[in-house]
């Protein structure tokens, strides 16, 4: 984990008490809500359809125990006992008092957290593999990289105010968690064996109404050159990027509408520009910043363990648990144990206080005090010694934290929708929450293996449904809520948009819909197939004659 130093905690201070007194005056009537929107948007509250929110940034995705117990004492103080997790592995808060918010800073504050660029025309939370330090076949740890980003960019003058909200990801494995390809600028981590380390940088990615999957605009950038070419790109971006339209004011329109060959060209010409006068800074900064970051010490123990042996062996449920929510570490005797936010018929993303702090006190007493969220909406206990699990799992079962569905049919990523956002043309919630219980029934889940359903409540995608293997998205039309169906997405290394199927479906036809695909898939996959395979081995045709009667 990282450790906010001195500067880290000044920066947020002073930035709470400016809040502090915006509010007041927001309250006393001296500034109107518009005056006050982009103040707020700034420090990451959002006027929501019912009520304000707050989404409080979590840095590439980790926490410790002392940060996730001061989360659930502020859904409890403040908000009505919970909390969601997010797609950009933050958390928000959908019912806090205005009032409340200086006051919920500065609780966040001493935790070394905070809700600065959660929201805005700026450069969102940076995230990062969830696996980050512990996945046995990653180069390196990402979240180095990731900090170094952050402290660059936080209240950077220069990106304080681009056309649009702009997001980055860094990625360290040969699998990517971080959905790169899909991001403004996405990171992926190399050795080169003549050049070194450096990174493979994805440009224009990115869904919404309009989605890419960004194109590589470098194959290799040296690490010790990495902020400069962000730079570089980001300059071109706020000096091209579209301020008379926000629907093309994204980088990805920019980098599409140019031409990648032509937007790269200006970006190189920017950063043999800026190149000469970069010194060495990033790296030092670098080794500052990995200094900073409390490595855990791990025991050094056998990777057979007889205690979890047996327990594989004597309780079904558990060795169930592992089969499906737990992954290999890479350190011997450990494991990388997901916790599921997706309980049959919960609500994706949801959790309680009481929860929050069950997990605090699993990370502190076997899972070395870390903790992260995904960008699926789950978290995970990334270092767990395996004669730990089966403690933690009964712990994790007694709280109805164990849902063994990770990257199955009912682990849905969905946005809040029409349910809490303005700006969501249909539910996705109930939505999520019928097909989740649809696929409930016992072994269902296992026959059909590895399926990830995505639901957006409107356009902007912020349930990443064009990366869904079954991807759905709300639309009203003629004030009715509607559902389309794309299939075929992937936010994986194989990324790819899905393709809209054909006419939409109401509320109860959706989930007969998605049941139809999932039944139409298993009776044509062959061994082993997973659905996405199948998918592209056979196209679309046999999915829309199931569905509509015709191909």
């Amino acid at each position: 984990m990282y450790r906010y130093d001195d500067y880290d905690q000044t920066i947020v201070r002073q930035r709470i008490n400016d809040f502090r007194d915006a509010v007041e005056r927001r309250l006393s009537g001296h500034l109107s809500e518009e005056e006050f929107k982009l103040i707020r948007q700034m420090n990451g509250v959002y006027l929501q359809l019912h009520a304000y929110m707050l989404r409080v940034a979590v840095p590439y995705g980790s926490l410790d125990s002392r940060q996730m117990h001061k989360l659930a004492h502020i859904a409890r103080t403040y908000d009505k006992g919970y909390g969601h997790f997010t797609t950009r592995q933050n958390i928000q808060y959908n019912w806090p008092a205005l009032r409340d918010m200086p006051d919920i800073l500065e609780e966040l504050a001493a935790v070394d957290m905070h809700a600065i660029q959660t929201s805005g025309n700026l450069i969102r939370n940076v995230t990062a593999d969830p696996y980050a330090g512990a996945a046995a076949e990653e180069l390196d740890d990402p979240r180095p990289y990731a900090e170094l980003i952050r402290q660059w960019s936080t209240l950077h003058p220069e990106f304080s105010f681009l056309p649009r909200k702009f997001k980055i990801a860094v990625n360290a494995s040969a699998t990517d968690r971080a959905a790169v390809k899909f991001h403004d600028i996405g990171l992926q981590l190399k050795n080169d064996p003549q050049k070194g380390r450096g990174f493979s940088v994805v440009v224009g990615g990115g869904m919404g109404r309009t989605p890419f999957i960004g194109p590589i605009l470098r194959e290799f950038v040296p690490e010790a050159q990495i902020l400069t070419y962000l730079e570089a790109v980001l300059r071109s971006y706020n000096e091209l990027g579209r301020r008379d339209n926000a629907f093309k004011a994204r980088i990805k329109i920019l980098v599409h509408e140019l031409g990648k060959e032509a937007f790269s060209e200006m970006v190189e010409q920017e950063f043999a520009r800026l190149l000469p006068t970069a010194d060495d800074l990033p790296m030092r900064e670098l080794a500052s910043i990995r200094s900073q970051f409390i490595t855990p010490t791990f025991d050094q123990l056998p990777d057979q363990n007889e205690d979890y042996e047996q327990a594989l062996k004597t309780d079904d449920a558990f060795a169930h648990w592992v089969a499906v929510n737990v992954v290999p570490h890479k350190q011997p005797g450990y494991a990388i144990a997901n916790i599921s936010l997706k309980p049959y018929g919960g609500i994706p993303g949801d959790i309680s206080a009481d929860q929050m702090d069950l997990v605090a006190d699993l990370a502190q007493t076997a899972g070395h005090d870390e903790i992260r969220a995904t960008h699926a909406q789950n978290l995970v206990l990334p270092h767990v010694r395996k004669r730990d699990l089966y403690t933690v799992w009964q712990a994790l079962d007694k709280a109805e934290l164990a849902t063994a569905n990770l990257d199955r049919a009912s682990d849905i990523i969905a946005c809040p929708g029409l349910d809490y956002c303005v700006l969501a043309n249909a539910r996705s919630i109930p939505i999520a929450q019928e097909i989740s219980k649809r696929f409930a029934a016992k072994g269902r889940e296992d026959l059909i293996g590895e399926l990830k359903i995505k639901i957006s409540g409107c356009i902007n995608a912020c349930g990443h449904h064009h990366a869904g293997h079954i991807g759905i998205l709300g639309v009203d039309r003629k004030g009715e809520e509607m559902y389309q169906l794309t299939l075929g997405g992937s936010g994986a290394e194989d990324a790819s948009i899905g393709q809209i199927t054909g006419r939409g479906f109401d509320e109860a036809g959706i989930v007969d819909a998605v049941d139809t695909v999932v039944n139409t898939y298993l009776g044509h996959r062959e061994t082993d197939e997973t659905f996405l395979e199948t998918y592209r081995r056979l196209g679309p045709a046999p999915f829309k004659e199931a569905l509509y009667g015709t191909a």
